[in-house]
């Protein structure tokens, strides 16, 4: 049984505070933490937990074995390597980190302590999702031509008026914050990504960072992709899709929270082809989709198997913050940008002058 705190009772600990509800197996939440005492006192009374306001209470506590760190995203590493350094297992919500180099820094100490240090990648556990990425990796396919990832979501002005969601020092934007996992199921389908360029812009929300961007992406295998994202769709979240294009076929995952299966198309059909939009698709209430009480389930099994590998690596997390970075800093140059170890976009992470 893993002894579970929550660091951070905003919005994402209240969605993921239904899982836990309807009974996340191998898991006891013990403690919530937040600075706002009626955020923390709240979620400790709906979990049967115990609130805290000092992180320190949390890592000073020996009956804490795993920190879930839900704060804002510019915490996010500092945070990690905090919980690490006292001696607790780590699960992030994205991004795992807002710079390359703490997220490489927090993989290096985890190793070193044998601790867990996963990251929340819940699209990964979509049934569209993984059947695609196992029907790309069987081969089927073929040929890569296009791989293209689009999120049209909603955000009002209010929802950047909290003083950290869109800034540069704390969040960035919709690709950092909102498109951040579907450029993962990108990566993780269709990549590795080889180089980026894009352009942005403030279309209706008034931020530091962008409310848009539009890409063109080079993958390692020598296809072309696209990325298009948004939070000045209106009046309500309309899409995130991932789509591929091959020489044997194609496929496109729609809906809300890349849960539909819309297309499904081979020169050569197989049983259970026709099948195959109904048996993977999964109706969602949101655009967070269904997937983070999956993710923390098989999260804890391997915990409490002894197991210290995450379902989705934090070099898998790193991989998706390099390429937002390469984006950034496409911008930023006006110029084709490779994704390595050495890209870094002179504004995310950094406060605004």
């Amino acid at each position: 049984m893993q002894r579970l705190a929550l660091l951070g009772c905003g919005r994402v600990a209240s969605h993921i505070a239904q899982f836990l509800e309807k009974g996340i197996h191998g898991v006891q939440v013990v403690s919530t933490c937040d600075l706002v005492k009626e955020k923390a006192d709240a979620m400790a009374q709906r979990l049967g937990a115990t609130a805290v306001y000092d992180l320190n209470e949390i890592l000073q506590n020996p009956n804490v074995d795993v920190m879930l760190v839900l704060t804002e995203s510019g915490k996010h590493g500092v945070h990690a390597r905090e919980a690490l350094n006292a001696g607790k297992h780590v699960i992030v919500e994205k991004p795992i980190g807002l710079l390359p180099q703490e997220v490489k820094e927090n993989i290096a100490l985890a190793a070193q302590k044998k601790l867990m240090y996963a990251a929340i990648k819940q699209n990964r556990f979509n049934p569209a999702i993984a059947h695609l990425k196992q029907t790309v990796d069987s081969g089927r396919f073929g040929k890569q031509v296009l791989g293209s990832a689009r999120v049209i979501w909603c955000r009002y002005q209010d929802y950047y008026e909290d003083g950290w969601h869109g800034t540069w020092k704390m969040d960035g934007g919709v690709i950092s914050q909102q498109a951040i996992h579907h450029i993962d199921a990108l990566q993780w389908i269709c990549g590795p990504i080889k180089e980026v360029v894009s352009a942005q812009q403030n279309a209706l929300n008034r931020l530091e960072a962008e409310d848009t961007t539009v890409a063109l992406v080079r993958f390692e295998h020598g296809g072309l992709g696209t990325i298009e994202v948004t939070t000045a769709a209106r009046p309500e979240d309309k899409e995130a899709s991932l789509s591929i294009v091959g020489e044997h076929g194609s496929a496109q995952i729609s809906g809300v929270a890349l849960n539909t299966i819309v297309g499904w198309v081979f020169t050569h059909k197989q049983a259970g082809d026709e099948e195959t939009p109904s048996t993977y698709s999964q109706a969602v209430p949101n655009g967070y989709g269904l997937s983070h009480g999956p993710l923390l389930q098989e999260t804890f099994d391997r915990l409490n198997a002894g197991r210290i590998d995450p379902p989705v690596t934090p070099a898998d997390a790193l991989a998706s913050v390099r390429i937002v970075h390469a984006l950034y800093k496409s911008a930023e140059d006006h110029a084709w940008v490779p994704v390595n170890e050495q890209v870094r976009s002179a504004r995310l992470g950094n406060p605004s002058t």
